[in-house]
Parts: C-alpha cells; structure tokens; sequence
C-alpha cells in the first residue's frame, strides 16, 4: 500500500517534467526538420548555407521574424510554404498540434495526452480539453481566414489574384502567429506606412495572437453563459477570470503607453515620421507600439529610430505578449505581477492583490524567476555579441537580444551583418524565448526534491537595500 501511495505522489511531478521535456524536445526537432527542408535545392532560388537554413527555421518555429537572408528573394514558393507550416506549428504549439494531428486521424487522445495539454496551457480542470483544443484550432483559422481577406483587398489589386491571396494568407499566418517573417522584400511594411488596412489588420491579428487561447476560451464561455441576459455584454469583463483581466488590462495599457511614447519620441525624427501627416503618425506610433510586443512588421525603419525609442522598444519586448498565446517575452501577467508586488511593499501589505484577489505566493516566485533568468539570457546574449561583434553599435546589439529573447523579429537593419558566432547566440535565445525560461531552465535542472515542503527550518532575516 505505501508503495502505491509513493507512485501515485511522484506521478504528478513525472508528469509535469516530461511536458517540459516535450515542449522542448519537440521544438528542436520541428526546427532541426524545418532546417534541413529549407536547404534543399527544391525550397531556393539560389545555394543557402545550412545555418541559414536553419537560422530561418528557428525564427519561423520559434515566431520571431529575424532572418539572415531575405524570404522574398531567397526561397521558392515550396521553401515559403515549409516556412508557413514551420510558423503555423510553432505559434500553435507542439502539444496543440499533436492534439491536432489526432483529432484529425480520429483517435482517441490518452490520459497522459490530456494531462498534457492541460499542463501545456495551465487549465484546472481535464474535462472539455477536446473541446478546447477545437476552439482553439477554430478561432485560429476564423482569424486567419479574417486577415487574409483583409490584407488580399490591398495585395490583389498591387500582385494580381494568385500572387495576392498568397500574400495574404501567409501574412495572416505570420501576424496572427507573432512572427513578423513577409515575402514582400527586404522593407517589411514600411510601404504600407499610410495603409490604414494594413496597418490595421496586422494590429489586429498580432493582439488576437498574443492575447493567448486560455483568455479566448475564457471570453467565449463568459460570454455565452451571459447570453440572453439583459446588460450581460456591459458585464463581460466582472465576469472574466483573474488572468484574463490581467491579460486585458495590461494590454490596452501598454498599448497606449507605447503608441504615446513612439509618438513622442518620433515625431520629429526625419528618418522614421517627420514627413507623415499627424494622423498617420498616430497610425504609425500604434503600430509599432503593437509589432514590439513580439510580432516583428516594421512601417517604419528600425535603424532610423531614435535612441530612446529604441530603448523603449526593448523594453516593450522584455514585456512580450500574453501566457499560452504566440507571443513570447516574460508576458504581461508577470509583468502585472512584479508591478502590483512593488505597489503591495509599499503600501506595507503582505500579499499581492488585484481586482479584489489575492496572488498565491507561489505564483509570485515563479514570476520573479522568470523576469530574473530572461533578464540573465538577455545580457549573457548581448555581452556574447558584443565580444563576437566588437565594433558593431552596443544599443543595436542590445535591441537585437531583446528582439530574438522577446521573439519579436525586429531589427535595426543588423541580423544579416552579424558574425556566424552572433547568429548562434540569437538562435539560443530565440529558443529559449519561445519554450519560455523557466520551462528551459527547469529541463535542464531535472527532479527536484520535494521533501522541502516537509521541512522546518528556522527563520532568519537578512537586510535588504
């Protein structure tokens, strides 16, 4: 008997163990794949070196966007379809795919499956799994197919029919997965600047991207358990979990707080928005408000930017987007988390609060983790490249971590100009973005004790500050 209660405690922890390692196993192995599919002849227009190929593959599964040579003018139409399922996979998710695959194959998903995505996307319960999965692949196409609608409006009438309803599928996929990648040029969006269609539309699929499926399931059940009650839709947001209220909040506030910022900061700036009506600066300021956390479009050159906005923008993709969603970054509910824990010391409270409840402890420490080894990563990765790349601007290397760690995909114009041992560093921390620190740093570390928990030991106090 005490054997069996031994297996069924250490279970739980096997478990969550082997998620991590297959999130992370399955990442590398999607992009060792992707990297030998796209150095074949059949996907290039010209010979491609294979870590190029491989860099590429690693910004498309890993949802970046920062690429050592230029998609358009490099890849074939296969080698740009391996790089749309290459993102299609990676903004998914392994697990969400594998789900896919046998829902499709019409087998039954096991238990230890289900644990898995349950563990994958931090839901409480197992039941309905199936059906989250479901939605998740519904909504995901719903917003695709609404992107790419939207942006062949404007590439149909520009590339003809074929050409346009394939731009606008593959940027759809690109932008509502957060990787930022066109087959336009070597420009981005910087054309369609004054294109509020476009602008609009890559806004939209970034935030829907990086908002994270467990907060689309939570508005879609509030919602429909609200239906048909008077004033429900003006009830919405109480009704919401805490997370989801986090998510929300946290993005419409740092949405705005970077659209004021680039606007402020570019405004007279002859390189990026000094010519453009106030209007389309406003439409410009938001848009790279939005790229930054963690999409990768530029409507405006990157390395015309100001220092100060470009300090600003490594801010913006420290922060990143939304848990379980396509963006990357330490995400906005830890983000929210450290900013409500500093408000909580200095009002003398003991417990971090917000919206009425209180954030476990646990989750606190997780979170400081977090922020802690993303912030290790990131200047690990910059000081690498400065000694790879000496003579190459500090501030244009730190933009270039924060955008590989963040998996943003922008860049000042430098990824190409990098050395081979810098293009490594930044293939490292796209990784790492992309499985997410913590789960990297608990792969690596392996089992951990737990007979902590049963252990009492004396309290002491240290100074701080």
């Amino acid at each position: 008997m005490e054997g069996i209660m031994d297996r069924r405690t250490k279970s739980p922890r096997r478990v969550r163990l082997n998620t991590m390692q297959i999130v992370a196993l399955g990442f590398f192995g999607v992009i060792f794949l992707g990297g030998v599919l796209l150095w074949l002849p059949v996907c290039n227009r010209q010979p491609i070196a294979f870590i190029d190929a491989l860099f590429t593959s690693v910004t498309s599964v890993c949802v970046t966007g920062l690429v050592t040579v230029v998609p358009a003018e490099q890849f074939t139409l296969a080698g740009q379809i391996v790089m749309l399922l290459l993102i299609q996979i990676g903004g998914l998710g392994v697990i969400a795919c594998m789900a896919s695959f046998f829902l499709i194959l019409g087998k039954r998903i096991s238990m230890k499956g289900r644990i898995l995505i349950q563990e994958a996307y931090g839901l409480d319960t197992l039941s309905g799994l199936v059906k989250f999965i479901i939605r998740i692949l519904r909504g995901t196409f719903i917003v695709e197919g609404i992107g790419a609608v939207l942006y062949s409006v404007q590439f149909v009438p520009e590339f003809g029919v074929i050409k346009g309803v394939w731009y606008g599928i593959f940027h759809s996929i690109s932008g509502f997965c957060n990787a930022g990648i066109d087959i336009i040029g070597d420009s981005s969006f910087i054309r369609y600047a004054d294109s509020p269609l476009v602008s609009l539309t890559t806004m939209f699929l970034i935030v829907m991207g990086g908002l994270g499926f467990p907060v689309w399931h939570d508005i879609y059940v509030t919602a429909k358990k609200g239906a048909g009650e008077k004033g429900a839709r003006r009830r919405i947001f109480t009704r919401l979990g805490l997370q989801s209220k986090i998510v929300l909040t946290m993005t419409v506030f740092l949405i705005l707080f970077g659209t004021v910022g680039f606007f402020l900061l570019e405004f007279n700036n002859p390189e990026t928005m000094k010519d453009m009506s106030v209007p389309e600066k406003v439409l410009a300021s938001a848009f790279q408000s939005v790229t930054t956390r963690t999409a990768g479009f530029a409507s405006v050159s990157q390395s015309g930017l100001t220092e100060s906005s470009r300090l600003l923008g490594c801010i913006l993709m420290f922060v990143g987007g939304s848990p379980a969603g396509t963006a990357g970054g330490i995400k906005t509910t830890t983000a929210a988390m450290l900013l409500l824990t500093v408000l909580s010391v200095l009002r003398g409270r003991r417990d971090t609060e917000c919206f009425g409840r209180r954030i476990e402890m646990d989750i606190v420490r997780s979170g400081l983790t977090i922020t802690v080894i993303t912030f290790t990563c990131w200047l690990a990765g910059v000081a690498a490249m400065s000694v790879f790349d000496p003579k190459t601007e500090f501030l244009n290397l730190m933009y270039e971590a924060s955008s590989a760690i963040g998996t943003v995909g922008l860049s000042a114009d430098l990824t190409s100009h990098l050395s081979r041992a810098s293009h490594a560093v930044l293939m490292i921390l796209m990784y790492i973005g992309r499985i997410g620190p913590l789960t990297m740093a608990l792969v690596l570390a392996g089992k951990t004790n737990k007979s902590d928990k049963f252990r009492e030991l004396p309290e002491k106090k240290i100074m701080l500050g």
